[in-house]
């Protein structure tokens, strides 16, 4: 079974496809804040993270989750919301 940390590569190479970033995936700290801070996104590019989420993991990102300050926190904590609830 993998782990979040083992999906974290994946994750920002989804980040940086879904929003055309000029970053390499392997540039994005784990710990560091996804938005304001760290890499700076919006909530255009939270919407777009989620449709690519859905798409590849097979489950929503709801925009009225309570947690989604937490699921989007980081690059790990988005990676843990995705091994935690993604269709296998």
């Amino acid at each position: 079974m993998s782990t979040a940390l083992g999906i974290e590569p994946e994750v920002a190479a989804l980040i940086v496809e879904a929003l055309h970033l000029e970053v390499l995936a392997g540039e994005i700290d784990p710990e560091a804040p996804l938005f304001g801070e760290g890499l700076g996104l919006d909530s255009i590019d939270a919407l777009e993270i989620a449709l690519a989420v859905s798409r590849r993991y097979g489950f929503q990102l709801r925009s009225d989750d309570e947690h989604n300050g937490q699921i989007f926190a980081s690059l790990r904590s988005l990676a843990a919301h995705i091994e935690k609830n993604r269709v296998k």
